[in-house]
């Protein structure tokens, strides 16, 4: 019963919109490597975003979250996603590196940037 649930999950969450975008993108007749790099640079803004945000949480990741061994209060942020360990003074840091959130807005501005190329390319097409 649990594997039919995760397929019926994975089904919703991933398939589905993927296959949604494809679709009306080939209805459109956006090129495949525009759609390609679409999907793919989106679905890499989702993945960085939640791990960038969910990264101090220990119950998650027990023995990698940098709170854990810290015994302080871990904070999430999610736009743009960054996690923070509370400190005893109530200070606040990031425990993601400058290399991590890169990506995450590499990612991202890829994604809008084929969104906007997909609407000036189908302007100049009509």
């Amino acid at each position: 019963m649990n594997n039919i649930l995760l397929l019926l999950a994975v089904l919703a969450v991933f398939v589905t919109p993927t296959a949604l975008v494809w679709l009306l993108g080939r209805r459109e007749g956006f090129p495949r490597w525009m759609l390609l790099a679409f999907l793919l640079a989106g679905w890499l803004t989702v993945f960085a975003g939640w791990a960038l945000s969910q990264r101090a949480q220990p119950f998650l990741f027990p023995d990698t979250s940098p709170c854990f061994s810290t015994r302080t209060t871990p904070v999430s942020q999610y736009f743009p996603p960054d996690s923070f360990c509370r400190h005893a003074g109530g200070e606040l840091r990031t425990v993601n590196g400058p290399d991590a959130k890169l990506a995450f807005w590499a990612a991202a501005t890829t994604t809008v940037a084929m969104a906007g190329t997909a609407v000036v390319w189908r302007r100049r097409r009509v």
